[in-house]
């Protein structure tokens, strides 16, 4: 019993170690960002029922650094403010998929090709969705009267509009280390538990007999993936896992493809906003697409080298193991400590 929960410790820690740094990174990044994006230069350009409002939506969405539970509020925001189904969909699609602490962590597992190939295809996922949403929705206009309510606790999820304020580092890091950090430690931490779990447990037999028919994988794959809750950074360490265990590059796309923009929550939240027939054609579209993209990569791709990290921790450097031992350290005083100070107060 001992030497399992040393074998899962110890896949943490090699997933941990591949991660921590670029998600420290791209969590500063993502803070800067909201310094110098103003919080309704979105709403602004999406307000029309057209193809440009989807692809403007989309390519807005890519660097936003928000999480799926963040994107919620604003998705409703922008529902509020007159834009379009596709536009809203196309929005939910992107941004927690392609946020720019995800697209560090993204490569610092898989390297520069698979990242990159993730962030394209999200946004080809993201356009096809708000157009075939258009389609069916042409003549209808999204207007919401009564108030968007908030489904999460961070500084971005207010209704009001910030007055203008001048750039702030101190700003930059409460936002990436507090607002932003709050939103994703429980689901990146449970991320990392499921990911070491899976490298420790997941019979190799099993995956062999999966590889033999890839398309029986992509829908198990998606079976597993989409009601799950977790972020597009937490889901990382768990699409690792697959490919430790032998599954493709394929599968492991259409993990982090479909994963983050079709969790539980999300689902009832486009049903409860556009009705069952929009959150059909959200689903369907998406799980059909990363099943597409899916097997493109394997077939056209494969032979390619995607994993980008050792499997064992020999050869890390001091860096890795700082960066590891901050973001620990930040997951247990969010898991632990503030609500043990809370409580005292």
């Amino acid at each position: 019993m001992i030497d399992i929960i040393v074998k899962i410790v110890d896949n943490m820690l090699v997933l941990a170690n591949a991660m921590s740094f670029y998600i420290l990174i791209g969590l500063l990044m993502a803070g800067v960002l909201k310094q110098l994006v103003k919080d309704d230069f979105i709403s602004s350009h999406l307000g029309e029922n057209k193809t440009s409002s989807v692809i403007k939506a989309t390519l807005f969405g890519i660097p936003m650094p928000v999480c799926s539970c963040s994107v919620i509020p604003l998705a409703k925001s922008l529902q509020k403010e007159g834009a379009s189904k596709g536009a809203v969909q196309s929005f939910l699609i992107s941004t927690p998929i392609t946020g720019v602490d995800s697209i560090l962590a993204t490569y610092s597992f898989f390297g520069w090709f698979f990242t990159l190939y993730r962030v394209a295809t999200s946004v080809v996922i993201a356009i096809t969705t708000g157009l075939i949403q258009n389609y069916y929705e042409k003549e209808t206009t999204i207007v919401q009267k009564q108030e968007t309510q908030s489904c999460c606790s961070s500084g971005c999820c207010g209704s009001k509009k910030k007055e203008e304020s001048k750039f702030s580092i101190k700003e930059s890091f409460r936002y990436a280390y507090v607002t932003l950090f709050e939103d994703i430690y429980k689901s990146l931490f449970i991320g990392l538990v499921i990911g070491s779990v899976f490298t420790t447990f997941l019979p190799k037999e099993l995956i062999g007999s999966l590889v033999e028919y890839k398309f029986l994988t992509y829908i198990a794959v998606l079976v597993i993936a989409m009601p799950l809750y977790v972020c597009a950074t937490a889901s990382l360490p768990i699409a690792a896992a697959f490919m430790l265990s032998g599954l493709s590059s394929g599968a492991a796309f259409v993990f982090l493809s479909a994963g983050p923009a079709t969790n539980s929550v999300t689902m009832g939240v486009v049903a409860s906003m556009f009705g069952k027939r929009s959150l059909m054609i959200y689903l369907g579209t998406i799980a059909s697409l990363s099943v597409l993209f899916g097997f493109v990569l394997d077939n056209f791709f494969g032979d390619i080298q995607i994993i980008n990290f050792q499997e064992t921790n020999e050869d890390v450097n001091i860096l890795d193991t700082i960066s590891t031992i901050i973001m620990f350290g930040l997951i247990a005083y969010y898991m632990f400590f503030k609500k043990y100070l809370k409580k005292r107060d």
